[in-house]
């Protein structure tokens, strides 16, 4: 029996004129996501896309969990395909169905008839589809109020098609349709999260990660690199440019007051990550912060940040919660490896004493105790980057 995926729209379906430029970009996706599981036939009509195998060796079961990680999609359906003839129908839903029933006490039918020369009306269908699901499946039950699950046929243009449940997708919008954008990433919870935030709705992500070696090691810049390949499978690829702070860090220490030292690390911080930005192409910055999270997040400090950057910062998860962001990180599988026990640079030199309510004066009357230009040059001089694949 050939089965295809049916992929449905979300959030396209209400774009205008350009609505062919957003559905283009995920076809795109979704034919680089499909293609390492064999030979896949991709189209799309009335706000779904199909994904035909076109050969016997194509993986639909590899091939529909690369699409559940596909931006743009709110739902899958794996679904048999049959002629637009009733009584064919019906032999597909009793010779199909049935396995998707195990453990289920009810069911409902429903149909789609967007082919309008089909002789029956969608009720005839659902009730003729609803007779043959009862005959075939012992001890199960109709109701169409509050169903375990709902076996659907779809009367479309080139075929019927018989499914029964569905797979919730990614949602958001077609990865790259919104510009990109640059993730400053750290081994920690938060800023992965953020990154899958903004490529949700539809940024392509590039990423920067400071590291302070020898005070971080080469394991913790292992982290985050695999960091960047979990997110890689939502996204098709990431750049990581990797820039060293030390030297920054080590004459912060030696000249500035401590307390300040949070905030000046951060302030260069965002100037490199607006230089890297403009190198590449990105129109933003990402961020993981989070409003009152800790000493560097109170609103007079991200201000105090943000003036050292000369474009937008998206601070997707600056409204969740601790338990919020977590809950994202699992769901996207990066909890596990951000908790994993190494260091970070913004773990050095730590001050015992923060500024919560910093003024600009203050901040750069320290700052002018560094030679900014230069220690920056000096940094950016170190930045190299590692090209993260998809597995």
């Amino acid at each position: 029996m050939k089965e295809v995926l049916l992929l449905k729209y979300g959030e396209l379906i209400l774009k205008g004129a350009n609505k062919n430029v957003f559905e283009n970009t995920m076809l795109r996706d979704i034919r680089r996501k499909v293609a390492p599981f064999g030979s896949f036939e991709v189209s799309k009509a009335q706000s779904t896309v199909f994904v035909e195998p076109t050969d016997e060796l194509a993986d639909i079961d590899g091939a529909l969990t690369a699409c559940l990680k596909i931006f743009g999609i709110v739902s899958i359906c794996r679904a048999a395909v049959c002629e637009k003839n009733m009584d064919t129908i019906l032999a597909t839903v009793k010779d199909y169905i049935p396995e998707y029933l195990r453990g289920c006490r009810s069911f409902k039918a429903d149909a789609r008839r967007s082919d309008k020369s089909f002789p029956y009306k969608s009720p005839q269908i659902s009730a003729e589809v609803g007779g043959a699901v009862l005959s075939c499946v012992p001890g199960i039950k109709v109701d169409v109020n509050k169903p375990d699950i709902v076996v659907m046929v779809e009367i479309r243009e080139k075929a019927a098609y018989v499914h029964a449940g569905k797979f919730k997708g990614a949602g958001g919008m077609p990865a790259g349709s919104s510009g990109r954008g640059l993730l400053l990433l750290s081994g920690g919870i938060d800023s992965p999260v953020a990154g899958y935030m903004m490529a949700k709705r539809g940024v392509e992500i590039e990423a920067l990660h400071f590291e302070s070696f020898p005070y971080t090691s080469e394991r913790a810049r292992e982290k985050v690199l695999e960091l960047a390949r979990i997110l890689a499978d939502y996204t098709s690829g990431i750049k990581v440019h990797i820039i060293s702070l030390t030297h920054i860090q080590e004459e912060l220490k030696n000249n500035c007051e401590e307390d300040y030292f949070t905030l000046l690390l951060r302030r260069y911080m965002m100037h490199l990550a607006d230089r890297v930005a403009k190198q590449y192409n990105c129109r933003a910055l990402i961020t993981g912060e989070s409003l009152a999270q800790v000493a560097s997040q109170t609103m007079q400090a991200i201000a105090v940040t943000d003036n050292a950057s000369s474009i937008p910062v998206f601070r997707p998860a600056i409204g969740l919660d601790k338990e919020e962001i977590i809950q994202t990180a699992r769901k996207i599988g990066t909890f596990d490896t951000s908790i994993l026990p190494f260091e970070d640079c913004c773990t050095v030199f730590t001050p015992r004493h923060p500024r919560t309510k910093p003024e600009l004066d203050k901040v750069l009357e320290q700052e002018n105790k560094l030679n900014f230009k230069e220690l920056a040059d000096e940094a950016f001089a170190t930045m190299y980057t590692v090209d993260i694949k998809p597995e």
